[in-house]
């Protein structure tokens, strides 16, 4: 049986999706910081696996959102702002594994190099996009957006002072979380 919510497009489901793409975005964040960690530590640096599955997940997930576009007549937000919502939270764990790739590639050329600011901007930046992605279910008001977009600019802007050549890899997943921010921004002005 259908139910009201679902006819009017207060179905869960979309949210449900890109929460969890949001959350795959912040978790290869996370496997990133472990990694850095663990070569800090001069420990094993052992292997992409971690990278490659959250990528994978989000590849999943930003498929299942694009064939629930299709399926569903009405929707909780624009289907073009769902997708692009989508493709940006995608593009996070993809060049959050390319860092992991060069990393591994050539973990020599990390010694006696501290990546805690960066990594920490990282972070913040995911963790900001997660709670952004959150509030949209709540319907988020234009002030909260704006506030949590000026943080990421904040954040991006931070770690463009910070490039080196790995380091313009970090600086492009912060413009990624950036970018998701600005979606949300725009969803949020839309229907406040």
């Amino acid at each position: 049986m259908l139910s009201i919510q679902k006819i009017l497009g207060r179905d869960e489901k979309f949210f449900d999706l890109l929460e969890a793409s949001a959350q795959e975005a912040d978790a290869s964040v996370h496997h990133l910081i472990a990694l850095l960690e663990r070569l800090e530590k001069k420990d094993s640096p052992q292997s992409l696996e971690e990278f490659v599955h959250s990528r994978r997940k989000d590849k999943q997930i930003t498929q299942e959102l694009t064939e629930q576009l299709c399926k569903t007549f009405v929707t909780p937000l624009e289907r073009e702002d769902i997708q692009a919502l989508s493709a940006a939270l995608y593009k996070i764990p993809k060049t959050v594994e390319k860092i992991g790739e060069r990393v591994l590639i050539c973990p020599q050329d990390l010694q006696g190099r501290s990546f805690r600011k960066q990594v920490e901007l990282l972070d913040q930046a995911a963790e900001t996009v997660l709670a952004m992605v959150k509030q949209l279910r709540k319907g988020t008001d234009a002030a909260t957006a704006r506030e949590m977009n000026a943080k990421l600019q904040s954040i991006e802007g931070d770690a463009d002072k910070l490039e080196l050549d790995l380091l313009q890899l970090m600086e492009k997943v912060v413009d990624r979380c950036r970018d998701a921010g600005n979606i949300i921004l725009e969803v949020a002005l839309k229907y406040s």
